[in-house]
């Protein structure tokens, strides 16, 4: 038990001293805005197409159980704004959070573990290369810009979603639901779920490079740093949830 406290305090002290120098040293020079231009590509464009299906889908089940359930007390014309303020304020940061920030975040504890049991991370240091600046604000950065902007897509596709199932399922009028929609829901109700977004994005970034710069081992070790990465976004991204959830309710509601 007290090995296990240790080793959970390491893990958090170390993720806390690696944000700490990543803010230290956010200023990347213009030759170095290319990385982050190439990691926006590999973040963004290559898991579009996970954040989407997953995104219609859970807006079209929501819609089906929720009109099921709310026929009982007639209020089934208040789908749209249900599955919209799910939608916004959870559903689709937390989705897009855990399944695309776990594919984001395996790749780089896979790609930045490679480097340190190959000892390229010791070479870049004995170079003189600032490997944070080099390697993890170009990331960060990108994830800035990806989560919120996935999440905002995401939004978008799961409330057509909803309204398309309402529509073929249970043959509500499109322009009612729609109208309902936009009577009831507010731009801080979309803005807090990408607010969200921005921690989360932090968040995986941070937990994926310390987990590859702390890989030891060699393959069989890098091999339980990525696992455990997966279980690490997963978690930080339901628990900073909460936290997050909290704060934006005292500040904007």
């Amino acid at each position: 038990m007290d090995a296990y406290l240790r080793r959970t305090a390491m893990w958090y002290g170390g993720v806390g001293l690696l944000t700490a120098s990543v803010f230290r040293n956010v200023v990347l020079p213009r030759r170095d805005l290319g990385l982050v231009v190439a990691e926006i590509e590999t973040m963004g464009v290559q898991s579009l197409g996970v954040a989407l299906i997953a995104a219609i889908f859970t807006g079209m089940v929501f819609a089906l159980q929720s009109a099921v359930n709310m026929a009982r007390f007639g209020a089934e014309s208040y789908v749209g704004p249900v599955v919209a303020f799910a939608i916004f304020r959870e559903l689709g940061p937390v989705l897009t959070a855990i399944l695309v920030g776990g594919k984001v975040a395996s790749g780089i504890t896979a790609e930045l573990g490679s480097m340190k049991v190959t000892e390229q991370i010791d070479a870049l240091r004995s170079l003189g290369v600032n490997y944070v600046r080099r390697l993890i604000v170009p990331r960060l950065l990108a994830a800035l810009v990806v989560f919120p902007l996935l999440t905002s897509l995401a939004d978008l596709v799961g409330i057509l979603g909803g309204m398309a199932i309402m529509f073929f399922e249970r043959g509500a009028d499109m322009w009612a639901y729609w109208n309902t929609t936009t009577y009831w829901v507010v731009p801080k109700d979309f803005l807090t779920g990408i607010g969200k977004s921005v921690f989360f994005g932090a968040i995986v970034t941070l937990i994926g490079c310390y987990n590859g710069l702390s890989t030891e081992g060699g393959t069989e070790g890098l091999g339980r740093a990525t696992t455990a990465t997966v279980v690490h976004v997963t978690m930080g991204v339901i628990i900073s949830d909460f936290f997050l959830t909290k704060l934006f309710l005292m500040l904007f509601y």
